[in-house]
């Protein structure tokens, strides 16, 4: 080959100087036909397809591929491209397709074209108006004929939507953007169309494109059209034409009705009596229904109607109109003769035409009258809607409703028997209401709303003592669970080991009646609700009295945040209380409060604070003092072993079978975007509610806060310490799961307070004296700047 390629060379160049020295025709000789002489057209080309030109249509061999190309995409000898689309001015911007950019756009033309008719004695020809719509997104063409009234001829699509080739000799190319303008003949399938103008869009979308527009023509006129209307014209009356337009009126009102409650005093009459009315004024049409309020055992009948829908008039009855009085036109009688026949008139000036005054929505009023048929109906009062459309439209603003009647007779009180003693009190009440018994109903609102969700029990716990003066019973704790779903209480007696008491359940869950109440009586019996148990108080249940002495945190953390239905747990009651005792006890209080603090640090114990409001007697009962101690200070939390914690709830998740650690862990991964192996101790409590980890609320945020350092959590070393499958904990007693419960339940509440910030209560609650020279007015002044 680089002997052929070299050889090739210097026959191209021996070539080109024969060339250039112009030598004899005779002596200029042609290359051979042979491999290696002559350059390869095949050489870079990749497509060799052969396109399909000959096939069967209907069963008949014949050509069906003129207008495609030869092999691999080239043209034959005397083949031209077809353009496909029209070719629009490129744009700066992104390239979005056509059929895109351009959809539901369109450009609109008006266009006529004449039609010739033969052998027709009125006309010659025709002039059709039509529209051309050019659609962009695909270069079609589309041309509709509007509808014309009594035209006799099919209008509507003249010319479906397609692409429309050009006359011959260019019937290769379609129409395109570029072939319209106004003021030009376009022939669209052998017929020649007129543009005569075009829409507002359209003339702004080939103005940008810079196509210059022509100056719109005018239709010709159509002889037969014109001769058509002038007949028609002369058929006309010369009067002016009256029309009653009640369309308007029918589509802003349809559907709107104004409803008034009427009276009709028929008590003149034999066996009459007042009769109650409802009157509906139907604004679309200005008709008027009345129905009658019929009550159970009148002795009436009920009738559908008591005037049906129609034009109430204002003075009726009258005299009955004649034939043709009634009419809106007269008819006058020109001549008549057997001969010519009659001629009739209508008369312009209406002299024989009866004017009737019906009623309108403006008159009527609350308190007004109306004339039904020679019945007098007095309006006593309306709906919402009807004083809110005549307050609109009217400006009216006094409605206020007439008394008619005499308000009715109280009803007697219903006697209820008392209770037998059979049964509970509701079911023994149920039994009187009706033949046939049905068990009481419970309120399933309060019960789906307050019952167990998830880690929120809407379970109030106390810890409680027996008051008497055994010496056995004094020492016995217990547990006081009120369900706030049913308003049920149950109590359990924590076991204590050789105290001669076998520990356990004390009481059965149930709703518990206040003593002092008779058994057999008519009304309900009294039971314990959730605002009579709080911190001091004292409890008879079942002829046994017990005082609650303290709280777990659920329980004032629930209080607390429903202040509104718990008032010993309201710190804005607490404090009102505080500023209404008397000005000498304000002073003991304050005198107190600064020498309880010689360094001026603002905080006092709580035993000192807690013995100041309750031997002043202010009137504050043992919850109210805790609650204001929580509000004034920072409580601390027991220290509590971790493992003995980390073993407790080892052992709950045990007996829960809970096997979703996991995906725990998948989940605080996921959250962890910064893989720094911690998250937020609201994001961890997050996680473990939403996976249901089965562990006690107090138990679970001690479990976080001992795993926390500052607001993160090591989500590593906490989840490796619950999983009780990978690293087990030994075994806990009976006693220690008690023991933490406890710690968790009650050791969170008073007990927790240390200390108060008494400078905060001074300056919220005490107002300072003017004299400065009191030493507990300076003292108490500077703490409560300094703080």
């Amino acid at each position: 080959m680089p002997t052929d390629n070299k050889r090739l060379n210097d026959l191209q160049q021996l070539s080109c100087t024969r060339k250039n020295n112009r030598p004899a025709p005779d002596t200029v000789m042609a290359l051979p036909f042979l491999p290696g002489y002559s350059p390869n057209k095949q050489l870079g080309k990749e497509r060799f397809h052969k396109s399909q030109h000959f096939d069967y249509s209907n069963g008949v061999p014949m050509l069906v591929g003129p207008e495609k190309p030869g092999i691999g995409g080239e043209l034959l000898v005397g083949q031209k491209l077809k353009p496909k689309y029209s070719v629009y001015p490129k744009g700066e911007g992104s390239d979005v397709p056509s059929w895109v950019a351009f959809d539901k756009q369109a450009l609109c033309f008006e266009a006529y074209f004449q039609e010739a008719v033969p052998e027709a004695q009125d006309e010659t020809y025709r002039v059709r108006k039509c529209n051309i719509y050019f659609y962009l997104e695909d270069d079609t063409i589309q041309v509709v004929e509007p509808q014309y009234k009594n035209s006799g001829i099919p209008q509507g699509t003249f010319i479906r939507r397609h692409r429309i080739p050009l006359p011959p000799p260019n019937d290769d190319q379609f129409y395109n953007i570029f072939h319209f303008n106004i003021n030009q003949q376009m022939v669209l399938h052998s017929r020649t169309f007129t543009v005569t103008g075009c829409d507002s869009f359209t003339r702004n979308f080939l103005t940008k494109l810079g196509v210059r527009l022509n100056d719109p023509t005018t239709v010709p006129d159509d002889p037969y059209c014109s001769l058509r209307e002038q007949t028609e014209k002369s058929m006309k009356p010369l009067r002016p034409y009256e029309r009653h337009d009640t369309l308007k009126q029918f589509l802003d009102y349809d559907r709107k009705v104004l409803r008034f409650y009427c009276f009709w005093d028929d008590t003149e009459s034999m066996f009459g009596d007042p009769r109650e009315l409802i009157l509906h004024y139907f604004l679309a049409d200005d008709t008027i229904e009345i129905r009658e309020v019929i009550s159970p055992n009148s002795g009436r009948d009920t009738v559908h109607k008591f005037l049906r829908r129609c034009k109430l008039p204002k003075h009726a009855p009258a005299q009955m109109k004649q034939p043709g009085q009634i009419t809106d036109r007269t008819v006058l009688n020109v001549f008549a003769s057997p001969s010519q026949g009659k001629r009739y008139i209508l008369d312009s000036l209406k002299t024989g035409a009866v004017h009737e005054e019906f009623y309108k929505d403006c008159d009527l009023a609350i308190g007004g009258e109306v004339n039904v048929f020679g019945r007098r109906v007095i309006i006593t009062d309306c709906d919402d809607h009807t004083k809110d459309f005549y307050r609109s439209k009217y400006g009216r603003e006094d409605f206020t409703p007439m008394q008619y009647k005499a308000p009715a007779a109280p009803k007697p009180p219903r006697l209820v028997p008392p209770y037998n003693g059979f049964g509970s009190e509701e079911d023994s009440l149920s039994s009187c209401q009706g033949l046939l018994p049905k068990p009481p109903q419970k309120d399933f609102r309060k019960f789906m709303e307050k019952d167990r969700y998830g880690l929120d029990s809407n379970v109030l716990n106390f810890r409680a003592k027996m008051v008497t003066t055994d010496p056995v019973d004094r020492d016995r704790v217990f547990i006081i669970s009120f369900y706030l779903c049913d308003d049920s209480i149950s109590v359990f007696e924590h076991p204590q080991r050789n105290s001669g008491v076998r520990g356990g359940k004390f009481l059965e869950r149930g709703r518990v009646k206040k003593p002092g109440q008779e058994l057999f009586k008519s009304e309900l019996s009294e039971y314990f609700k959730a605002q009579d148990l709080y911190v001091g108080a004292t409890l008879c249940l079942n002829n046994k009295h017990f005082q609650l002495l303290d709280a777990d945190e659920y329980t004032f953390s629930y209080m607390e945040q429903h202040a509104e239905e718990f008032p010993k747990a309201s710190v804005g009651n607490i404090l009102s209380k505080l500023r209404s005792i008397p000005e000498e006890k304000q002073s003991e209080i304050r005198k107190f409060l600064t020498l309880s603090d010689p360094s001026n640090t603002g905080f006092i114990p709580y035993e000192s604070f807690r013995g100041l409001l309750m031997g002043l007697d202010c009137r504050l009962s043992e919850h109210e003092v805790l609650a204001l101690g929580r509000h004034l200070s920072e409580r601390e939390q027991p220290d509590v072993d971790v493992g003995l914690m980390l073993a407790v709830a080892q052992d709950l998740l045990r007996k829960k079978y809970f096997e979703e650690l996991p995906g725990m862990a998948r989940a605080f991964t996921y959250h962890d975007r910064h893989k720094t192996g911690r998250l937020s101790t609201q994001e961890s409590k997050t996680i473990c509610k939403t996976f249901r980890l089965p562990l006690p609320e107090n138990l679970l945020r001690c479990l976080l806060s001992k795993f926390a350092d500052g607001d993160e959590i090591d989500y590593h070393a906490f989840l490796a310490g619950i999983n009780w499958v990978e690293h087990p904990a030994p075994p806990v007693m009976p006693e220690d799961t008690l023991k933490c419960d406890v710690n968790a339940r009650s050791d969170a509440g008073g007990a927790a307070v240390k200390n108060i910030n008494y400078s905060a209560l001074l300056g919220d609650v005490f107002s300072f004296p003017s004299d400065n020279g009191d030493p507990t007015t300076a003292v108490s002044t500077q703490t409560h700047s300094g703080r």
